[in-house]
């Protein structure tokens, strides 16, 4: 095959391609369509970008457009997915398969820029169209703020530094506010919404006074007599006053809770009444604030699951907190949207882009089900290594909707991971001694260390 250079741009043939984005933006979306279509244009000049329109609706329906240099330019290193737009429709049923494989019998390929479950449907999508004879390749692109799309292939989601560094600008800025004002504790709510990846990462860059992590399976009491001994410390040494990190993703990891959850989404499935609840999970839900409790039936997600997205953990924390300390000053926030459409850090800029460059040579190479994987991040971008992963390598099964389907499993923080125990080791000295760190807004120029900054959990 040939190489992607200039000087070999008409050995190939042209190649037409289709794109779309899936879910929630993330930095550097568009430098994935502005590396696509570079390749493809230098893979041969004839080349031909189409964006379908909406996310994954714009397959369906086929709303497409053409993507020239004109159209991309404006975007280049700019955030949200706006040239395109996105939305969070699901390609999972034989019916929508079929009606996507005749709406791009035209393209040698597709390019699925999405998460966990976007890449997954990618993975059945590509299945299917390889059983019906399709010429079409699908190949993914792991995207997600989250940081939980990883394996020993995939180092990182696109979009994670970005948003972390945005976030760690804003807790930083409201660590300072509580150091002037001396009087408010700061309970902050990170986007996330499983794994406390963020929260790891923004805790390493601001060193807050307290950052739960939810992978540490603690019992809402445990977690609830932490932050009062917190507190209570606190004010033995004068400071009335802190900043908390709480993971949008924690109240599924508190054991207790987990088990309530696991129940609810299989009743709900089956519109089955609350009253089938174990006792267990009967105890611990009558003990939830009423507020919770609503949060955690009335609102469903595609999947027929519980949104946790919506389950405000942050009052749950601190209704149980003050309890014990009646008179706590506190401020509540949730930062999740500012990080999403930010513009992207020169990381993710360059990240995402090489993501776009890759995901061209996979339909030149008749790569299908396939998402990029690029290695060695941390260092040097001339030393990233480009590589194409089965989807398949990926997934385990997982109940949706009360059945068991194929899915990407999501990573979540390992105990063991080197930027876990650097965590551990001290977070201890954070609880009393104001350390905080206000790092600032993104840097895109100056010194190397600063702009080129590669996340800590890397």
């Amino acid at each position: 095959s040939c190489r992607l250079i200039q000087e070999e741009r008409e050995t190939c043939s042209a190649l037409k391609v289709g794109v779309f984005f899936s879910g929630g933006q993330a930095a550097g979306g568009h430098n994935v369509i502005a590396g696509l279509f570079d390749a493809l244009k230098q893979i041969n000049s004839h080349s031909e970008l189409i964006g379908f329109l909406e996310g994954p609706i714009g397959v369906l329906e086929n709303r497409r457009k053409i993507l020239g240099e004109d159209a991309i330019s404006p975007y280049r290193n700019q955030g949200g997915f706006d040239l395109i737009g996105s939305g969070r429709l699901k390609i999972e049923t034989k019916e929508q398969f079929a009606k996507a494989l005749q709406n791009t019998q035209d393209l040698n390929g597709i390019v699925v820029i999405g998460g966990d479950d976007s890449n997954t449907n990618a993975a059945l999508m590509a299945e299917f169209f390889a059983a019906h004879g399709s010429k079409t390749k699908v190949v993914g692109v792991p995207k997600t703020i989250d940081g939980d799309l990883r394996s020993e292939d995939i180092e990182m989601s696109f979009g994670f530094d970005s948003a972390c560094k945005t976030y760690a600008e804003l807790i930083g800025n409201i660590a300072k506010d509580a150091l002037s004002s001396k009087k408010y504790y700061h309970f902050i709510k990170l986007m996330g919404r499983s794994a406390s990846h963020i929260t790891l990462e923004c805790a390493l860059q601001t060193q807050p006074n307290l950052a739960l992590i939810g992978e540490e399976r603690k019992s809402l009491a445990q977690i609830v007599d932490e932050i009062a001994d917190l507190i209570q410390r606190r004010k033995e040494a004068g400071k009335e006053y802190g900043v908390i990190l709480v993971p949008e993703g924690l109240i599924e990891f508190i054991p207790e809770i987990e088990q309530l959850i696991q129940e609810l989404n299989q009743l709900l499935a089956k519109s089955e009444p609350l009253s089938h609840l174990s006792p267990a999970s009967a105890a611990v839900f009558a003990d939830l604030p009423e507020k919770i409790q609503k949060q955690l039936t009335l609102q469903r997600d595609s999947h027929g699951n519980v949104q946790v997205s919506l389950i405000e953990t942050e009052l749950l924390l601190i209704e149980k907190v003050k309890k014990k300390y009646p008179h706590l000053q506190v401020v509540q926030h949730f930062l999740g949207y500012e990080g999403r459409s930010c513009l992207p850090s020169n990381f993710d800029a360059n990240y995402s882009y090489a993501l776009g460059l890759l995901s061209a040579l996979c339909v030149r190479d008749q790569l299908t089900g396939v998402i990029g994987s690029i290695q060695h991040l941390r260092g040097p971008i001339d030393t990233w290594h480009f590589k194409a992963v089965p989807i398949s390598r990926l997934m385990h099964f997982e109940m949706r909707q009360g059945k068991e389907k194929p899915v990407i499993q999501k990573t979540l923080v390992d105990m063991n991971q080197r930027s876990f125990i650097e965590f551990s080791r001290k977070r201890a000295s954070w609880q009393l001694q104001d350390q905080y760190i206000s790092p600032g807004p993104i840097q895109f120029f100056g010194d190397p260390q600063l702009t080129d900054s590669v996340p800590v959990t890397l």
